[in-house]
């Protein structure tokens, strides 16, 4: 009796065991996938909120309910009437992927600044003045103060190996300077290349968690008129002003080096983008910089410099991860070319300047 007993116990474990695993096994599968929601645009909604509010590892410290938003304009704004028929004709507007290619007269700025304003955008804008490029800060700032997205919140990063030379500037509300040390450097261009490898630490460490959109600049540069938020978008490049109107890209300045991680084969390229103003969401720009430090850093291994540096590898970015927006050389002129009728407004230029007095070799 007592060994019928114990089988019977022993059948009933088996029982009870075996039940627990099923249930078990339909609770993890139930979780590991969930029933898609078919409503797509709530969807899509979610995931874009889902990118901008949660940084990655850095989450509980992102503007806490800021999205790139909806194209909302407050009510009650008069402006002039948009014509489907009436616009420029002596340039292109749109680049061949259909992304916007931004000129005076494409935009209306009352509308653009209404919808962006109603986001409350925070915009960053990084600039490097290393060795004697800090005399430039004073009028890069104060320039920046009266054209660079006037009434917006805006941080300026100076990266800098003389902290004492960065000028006093009077700053509107809502806008400050933020100062980080950067050892000095040898050459010009390890100037330029170590601009990504700070951008990417500083990104990461703080600027994401300060910033939506984020600007790389030159500081050797003058606003000149408005650039303000038609310049936004998840990636923005702007036009070389040198390779923009007829040039064959087989002409265009790019590495053709194979050895190189920024060769771009003969036959390739849309346009020739300067690294002297570029900008774009602010963990799109990470992603970026990013690629463009780590691939130097092959480069460097490898025992090769990029012909024209980060702006080398920029652009065999921006080849095969198309800009969402193309700014035209209004976003970045030089004081010492001639402007043609195509450039209404000069929005922001490169000083001239003795290269030989200024650059540290």
């Amino acid at each position: 009796m007592s060994g019928f007993v114990s089988k019977s116990y022993f059948y009933i474990a088996i029982l009870a065991t075996a039940i627990v695993i099923l249930f078990g096994s339909l609770f993890i599968y139930s979780t590991a996938y969930e029933t898609p929601s078919f409503n797509l645009c709530k969807a899509i909604g979610a995931e874009v909120k889902d990118k901008d509010t949660n940084h990655g590892s850095n989450k509980d410290s992102a503007k806490e309910g800021w999205t790139i938003g909806d194209l909302v304009m407050p009510e009650g704004l008069t402006y002039p009437q948009p014509r489907a028929l009436v616009g420029r004709k002596d340039v292109s507007s749109v680049t061949n992927w259909n992304a916007p290619l931004v000129w005076e007269g494409t935009f209306d700025p009352m509308v653009i600044d209404s919808i962006y304003k109603k986001m409350d955008p925070r915009v960053a804008i990084v600039v490097l003045a290393v060795g004697k490029y800090t005399r430039f800060l004073k009028g890069f700032l104060e320039t920046a103060e009266k054209y660079f997205f006037v009434d917006f919140k805006v941080t300026y990063y100076v990266f800098t190996d003389h902290k004492d030379e960065v000028p006093k500037i009077a700053l509107a509300e809502g806008r400050k300077i933020t100062i980080l040390d950067i050892p000095s450097a040898t050459r010009w261009q390890d100037v330029v290349l170590a601009r990504m490898k700070w951008a990417t630490i500083s990104i990461d460490k703080q600027i994401r968690n300060e910033a939506d959109y984020l600007f790389m600049m030159d500081v050797d540069s003058i606003f000149y008129n408005r650039f303000g938020a038609e310049s936004l978008s998840r990636l923005s490049a702007v036009l070389h002003r040198g390779y923009y109107k007829d040039t064959d890209r087989s002409l265009f300045p790019y590495e053709r080096r194979k050895e190189s991680q920024a060769y771009i084969p003969g036959g390739e390229g849309d346009y020739y983008y300067t690294a002297a103003v570029w900008g774009g969401y602010v963990e799109d720009m990470y992603k970026l910089v990013k690629y463009c430090y780590e691939q130097s850093e092959v480069d460097s291994k490898n025992n090769i410099e990029a012909v024209w540096q980060e702006e080398s590898h920029l652009n065999k970015y921006f080849l095969y991860n198309k800009p969402t927006k193309v700014l035209s050389p209004e976003y970045l002129w030089a004081d010492y070319d001639q402007v043609g009728p195509d450039i209404k407004f000069i929005r922001i230029s490169q000083l001239v300047k003795n290269y030989a007095e200024v650059r540290p070799n």
